[in-house]
């Protein structure tokens, strides 16, 4: 590369890491399916017609419309609530730093010749309807993975950044980006203070990044998702997407494989 030349995002591991593992997820999980029948989930009322407080289970009522969106609402499973986090908050302006937290979500099989396979969620992100369709999305693409026999690039090491990557693939990746950091002010009666709160394996830029490659992809104008998508990540989605037109071998790549999959 010449000293004018482009500037790359990520050092080549990160990049080839990832366009490997869209050509893992196109290979295994279908081309067919991604091209045709996989949508971009918006935070809308297009994709999300219901109104919060009108829902009886706002996780019951997201999870039935993930996985709608996710092409896997006929697939077993059962969505099951975490014990609810420990207040942080525990007196006028004291917080206890490090207060215990659950997972954002989690994915079992449990069960012998019968297999159940049970999703769970922390509560608190009910608060948080962006973040836990995140988690909801990252825990069906465990689902999926599971379904596949050829492990994602980087093997077991890997699987939960590749579990994130096909959040993406399979739509969700302004929720993934928009949720991966968290940065807030909170104040109630007797103290005020901030919080951050970290969701996934891959960064928030690792994150727009394979979602600038979904959209390459499907021929998606970025303008369709700017305005869904975190002011601070909208420069990085044009850099990233600026960065595909200059990796046209990797692209070609990833477009020349064709696959099938049956539901």
């Amino acid at each position: 590369m010449g000293l004018f030349g482009p500037r790359f995002m990520f050092d080549g591991g990160t990049t080839d890491w990832i366009f490997d593992s869209y050509a893992w997820a196109l290979e295994n999980l279908g081309t067919d399916v991604f091209y045709q029948f996989t949508d971009l989930v918006l935070p809308n009322d297009r994709f999300f017609p219901d109104k919060l407080d009108e829902m009886d289970n706002v996780a019951e009522g997201l999870f039935t419309r993930v996985r709608q969106y996710a092409g896997m609402g006929e697939w077993p499973c059962r969505l099951v609530a975490q014990e609810e986090d420990a207040n942080p908050v525990v007196g006028p302006a004291l917080l206890i730093k490090g207060a215990p937290s659950g997972p954002a979500g989690t994915f079992c099989v449990t069960g012998g010749k019968t297999p159940t396979i049970e999703i769970s969620y922390n509560p608190s992100q009910v608060r948080r309807p962006e973040s836990l369709v995140a988690t909801f999305a990252h825990e069906l693409a465990h689902y999926l993975i599971h379904s596949v026999e050829t492990p994602p690039p980087g093997g077991e090491e890997f699987e939960e950044h590749a579990t994130d990557l096909v959040a993406v693939f399979m739509g969700f990746g302004v929720f993934l980006a928009n949720s991966a950091f968290t940065f807030s002010q909170y104040t109630d009666v007797d103290s005020q203070g901030w919080r951050t709160f970290a969701q996934g394996y891959l960064s928030e830029t690792e994150l727009t990044y394979c979602l600038a490659v979904f959209l390459h992809l499907k021929n998606i104008d970025r303008a369709t998702v700017e305005p869904y998508l975190d002011k601070n990540l909208r420069k990085v989605l044009k850099t990233a997407l600026m960065e595909m037109k200059h990796l046209p071998d990797e692209v070609q790549r990833l477009r020349s494989i064709t696959s099938d999959r049956m539901a």
